[in-house]
């Protein structure tokens, strides 16, 4: 079987656990990406800053529940591909759909969520202290990796 889907879903439900144990440490990554503190201070941008901490909280939460997800998304696809392992073809690649939907809400997380939104929206970019570009661009690529090598079509077995 495959080993990527199984190890994508221990990396995402670890990262989530792991946000959830040390709650603080990538808390406070969100909050100042959110609110721009250490960014440039470009007036033009800096209206975009939210310094609620509630609204933080919420979008650490939403990240938090969407690397569950993912998780969870991951292992039923690492199920599901293991339980047709030894069936028709068809439903061999049929069983991949659940490692495009895991990975699409990867996709969802760190590259719109991480670049777009925290990059360019709130210019993490900027940040010495507070940039995550790069972790969360090994992170998409590594998925994107895995789902064009799943989505390579198996034949019938001989």
């Amino acid at each position: 079987m495959d080993p990527l889907p199984p190890s994508l879903a221990l990396f995402c439900l670890l990262v989530a656990y792991d946000n959830v144990v040390d709650y603080g440490a990538n808390y406070e990554f969100v909050r100042h990406t959110l609110s721009m503190d250490t960014t440039f201070r470009d007036a033009a941008l800096m209206g975009r800053a939210v310094t609620s901490p509630a609204a933080a909280a919420w979008a650490y939460g939403l990240i938090i529940l969407v690397e569950a997800a993912m998780g969870i998304v991951l292992a039923i696809a690492a199920a599901r591909l293991a339980l047709n392992l030894r069936t028709a073809s068809a439903r061999f690649n049929a069983a991949k759909a659940w490692v495009v939907l895991g990975v699409g809400l990867g996709f969802l997380l760190w590259f719109t969520g991480f670049i777009v939104v925290a990059g360019e929206w709130f210019v993490m970019w900027q940040s010495k202290a507070w940039n995550g570009q790069s972790s969360v661009f090994m992170f998409y690529m590594t998925m994107l990796a895995v789902l064009i090598f799943v989505n390579q079509p198996d034949g019938e077995l001989e």
